[in-house]
């Protein structure tokens, strides 16, 4: 049960998280109370907060397409611009879907999907021991999920039998990984941030890859900035993929997807 907190309590948390830089110092404030269970639970998590941990971390969990995902220290926070991403995906999955999600972290991505379909077998990768053991917690009962690079770990019988790839791959470029918030750049790994020279690297890998993966008109569906959607969409288009981006401007987000051509009717 949450530790319940006086008016002054709540207020003295409020007056630490502003004096800290919380923006949203009222809302985070009411958030560690209900997940606090102990008033010294309360200071603790105030005090990591204070000093720049991300409010995921603090709290132990995340928000992301209505679920509550668990977001261990160190393990990259999903963000609800990826929920966009989500939707591409449950409106191409077909019924029953083979959905891989790599570079999956928490297996937030594979969680959401696997609760958006009625019927999927979900496998999940990630290289981080920290997020493999929490995409563990995540996903559960409804999949599989394996550490190791991209997919290397993955179960061959699955080469030609994927409906649905997400692949949330690093992409910010090396140059700017500096300029990101502390946050992110401090608190989150640098493997899952860093996307190389121009930010494709990890892209140029999965894209290469995919076409053996993917089944007849499967999709691999990744993530990518605005500046740099005409160029992911070539890295695709280069490994075989029919290509389409779409953007959402209330979420900030854009996906590019790649599909393999469906076999020809004999």
């Amino acid at each position: 049960m949450p530790v319940p907190l006086s008016p002054s309590a709540l207020s003295s948390l409020v007056a630490t998280l502003r004096s800290a830089g919380c923006v949203f110092a009222e809302d985070e404030a009411a958030l560690i109370a209900a997940t606090a269970v102990r008033p010294a639970d309360v200071t603790a998590m105030a005090e990591r907060r204070a000093a720049g941990h991300p409010l995921e971390h603090v709290l132990g969990w995340a928000e992301f397409s209505g679920l509550r995902i668990a977001v261990d220290s160190g393990v990259f926070v999903p963000r609800r611009r990826t929920e966009f991403l989500i939707d591409r995906a449950v409106a191409l999955a077909p019924d029953p879907a083979v959905v891989v999600d790599l570079c999956c972290g928490s297996g937030a991505l594979g969680a959401a999907l696997a609760a958006a379909l009625e019927r999927v077998e979900l496998h999940a990768a990630d290289v981080e021991p920290a997020a493999v053991r929490c995409a563990r917690r995540n996903i559960g009962e409804r999949g599989h999920v394996y550490e190791g690079d991209l997919f290397t770990p993955l179960p061959a019988a699955l080469r030609g039998r994927v409906d649905v790839l997400l692949a949330n791959v690093p992409y910010v470029p090396s140059e700017d990984v500096a300029l990101l918030p502390a946050e992110a750049r401090v608190h989150e790994p640098l493997v899952a941030l860093d996307g190389g020279g121009d930010g494709l690297d990890v892209l140029r890998r999965v894209a290469a890859e995919a076409p053996r993966w993917l089944a007849p008109g499967g999709s691999l569906l990744v993530e990518t900035s605005e500046r740099q959607a005409e160029r992911a969409a070539g890295v695709l288009a280069a490994g075989g993929l029919v290509t389409r981006v779409d953007s959402c401007e209330e979420r900030y987000a854009t996906v590019v997807t790649g599909t393999r051509a469906a076999q020809p009717a004999r």
